[in-house]
């Protein structure tokens, strides 16, 4: 693994997030797509570093957030989404989904559990 990719956080209107984390935080929306589901809603933002940990919005995952914990998993990045799906699978880690689902900008992932039932991504950008 090369890096943290990006953190997701559960919003109930990107619209208003966008708007929120451009015009507040001071950062860019990078892009932004229909997750294949046809319900959720993503949203990539950044400070246009190099090699900059990302912030994805995540519209339509759970309509019913909590007060605190709307983080819904942090994404490691990947060039070997296949090997790595390899690995984890070899070693009886629990999935939080059984495959890789790919997006429709190319990029590809899929989630474990973390001993905590925290949710770990990997991911892979086209």
């Amino acid at each position: 693994m090369a890096q943290i990719d990006h953190v997701g956080v559960m919003v109930k209107d990107i619209e208003a997030s966008i708007a929120f984390y451009q015009d507040v935080v001071g950062m860019k929306l990078k892009d932004r797509l229909s997750h294949t589901n046809g319900i959720m809603k993503l949203a990539f933002l950044g400070f246009e570093n190099r090699g900059e940990t990302e912030l994805e919005l995540i519209e339509g995952y759970n309509d019913k957030l909590p007060q605190e914990g709307k983080v819904h998993h942090f994404a490691v990045s990947t060039d070997h989404i296949d090997a790595d799906f390899a690995r984890v699978k070899e070693k009886d880690i629990q999935l939080f989904e059984d495959g890789i689902t790919e997006l429709p900008n190319g990029y590809r992932y899929f989630f474990i559990f973390g001993p905590d039932g925290e949710l770990v991504e990997f991911f892979q950008r086209s």
